[in-house]
């Protein structure tokens, strides 16, 4: 399935509990979406989410019945890193 970073900006700090993520998960198994993992920013105001998904408009189904922004959605293909070039 193919892999996309998302950035997402968000106006005030992001405070994530344990309802909120389960919700999000429900409606992204409902989209065909898979949440990864995510990198938030030092100010709490933007994140970059890695997912996996059919298409980049499953994602944006996800964020909107999630209200959460997608203002950057970037599909990628391979995973480098530096232990390949040991």
């Amino acid at each position: 399935m193919p892999r996309y970073i998302i950035e997402r900006n968000f106006a005030e700090q992001l405070e994530l509990s344990k309802e909120g993520v389960e919700q999000i998960n429900l409606i992204n198994d409902q989209e065909g979406v898979k949440w990864i993992f995510s990198f938030l920013s030092a100010d709490r105001k933007k994140t970059y989410c890695l997912y996996e998904a059919p298409s980049t408009e499953a994602i944006l189904a996800a964020a909107r019945r999630n209200n959460v922004p997608a203002d950057v959605i970037i599909e990628v293909s391979e995973e480098i890193g530096p232990n390949m070039f040991a």
